[in-house]
């Protein structure tokens, strides 16, 4: 649904210049939640700005639903009339909202289709019919200094579907929110991902926005991605930085050559089955748990643990080939004591600071 190629953008001074996006290639999937996750200054809002023509990109190609915007584009102080329609399909919510405190909430929902050149009947029955799908029926006539900051990111959404879009860009839009109203707000653009079929492609830095809503995930860093896939991919890829920011164990790695330790990824079943308490029993060892972490993602129970077992990872083998048996995800963090690891074990790496689990700051 949506694919960037390549994708520069290189933003120029009379002394300097900036690359805010490296040959950027994403790739969302119909119907799909898409979050893209980074520090600031990673080159989240402006890839999402590029995604639908609001900045120009330097070079590279940006398709949404089969069209190559940035073919539509033209020099001109005006978009051309044919990005003008292709935008049509695409809804934007902003961080900061960006309602007019002139006109009602219902005024602003209708704002768009009067652009748009939509009858006064039509808008008046679309921007009711919207609002009551956010949530908000009762409050069509009141004005936006008179709401909430969620409720006035509820009639942003309701804005943003005016026009039927495929695709729903979110750019930051939870960030300004308490938690139990993100909560809501992320409630109701998964609601609105399943009832209405949309591709949403939010940005963000909090990790329990991905967490909650997203079916894939990127990591940005200095306006490359560095690591994307599907979240359950994620978490079953030993070593990946946004599984281990995700879900963050939190425990000390011991410096010893004699002891190996381990951080293992449950997901699925295995979530639900005594596994450690199993591996002990079986091999007859002690096991140490050094840190451990347990939350849902979307649906599922997701867990991750750090765990030390007695001796070098050669007298290891064994037992952590029982954990991949019981469908666990296993990273080798310690212990290899310079031996060589079989094909399916990740090399060992040095321990990094755990980073904190409210999200990339």
């Amino acid at each position: 649904m949506i694919t960037t190629t390549d994708l520069t953008k290189v933003y120029r001074t009379a002394d300097r210049e900036v690359t805010a996006l490296d040959r950027v290639n994403l790739r969302v999937k119909e119907g799909e939640v898409y979050g893209v996750i980074g520090q600031s200054g990673a080159g989240k809002s402006s890839l999402i700005r590029c995604v639908n023509l609001l900045e120009t990109p330097t070079s590279g190609t940006v398709t949404v639903d089969g069209v190559e915007l940035t073919a539509l584009a033209g020099r001109g102080p005006r978009p051309p009339a044919a990005l003008r329609a292709a935008r049509t399909r695409i809804g934007m919510v902003f961080q900061h909202f960006n309602l007019l405190s002139s006109r009602t909430v219902q005024g602003n929902v209708e704002l768009p289709l009067e652009i748009l050149g939509v009858t006064r009947a039509e808008r008046r029955r679309k921007a009711l019919d919207l609002l009551d799908v956010v949530g908000l029926a009762d409050r069509a006539r009141a004005y936006p200094a008179q709401l909430s900051g969620g409720q006035k990111q509820r009639v942003g959404i309701a804005r943003a579907l005016a026009g039927d879009p495929k695709v729903l860009l979110s750019d930051e839009a939870t960030s300004a929110l308490d938690p139990d109203t993100t909560r809501s707000v992320l409630e109701l653009l998964r609601d609105l991902n399943r009832q209405l079929g949309l591709t949403v492609l939010l940005i963000t830095h909090e990790m329990d926005v991905v967490k909650t809503v997203c079916d894939s995930a990127a990591l940005m860093r200095a306006g490359r991605i560095v690591e994307s896939g599907t979240v359950p991919e994620l978490l079953a890829t030993p070593g990946s930085e946004l599984a281990a920011t995700l879900f963050p164990v939190g425990g000390p790695v011991p410096d010893a050559t004699d002891r190996t330790v381990v951080d293992i990824t449950f997901h699925g079943a295995a979530t639900g089955r005594p596994v450690i308490s199993q591996l002990a029993r079986t091999y007859a060892i002690d096991v140490s748990i050094l840190g451990a972490a347990m939350d849902a993602v979307g649906t599922a129970q997701v867990g991750r643990m750090r765990i030390e077992l007695p001796g070098p990872f050669a007298d290891n083998v064994v037992p952590i080939g029982f954990l991949r048996e019981q469908g666990l995800a296993v990273d080798v963090v310690t212990g290899t004591g310079g031996a060589a690891l079989p094909p399916d074990a990740t090399e060992p790496r040095a321990d990094q600071a755990a980073p904190t689990p409210e999200g990339i700051r």
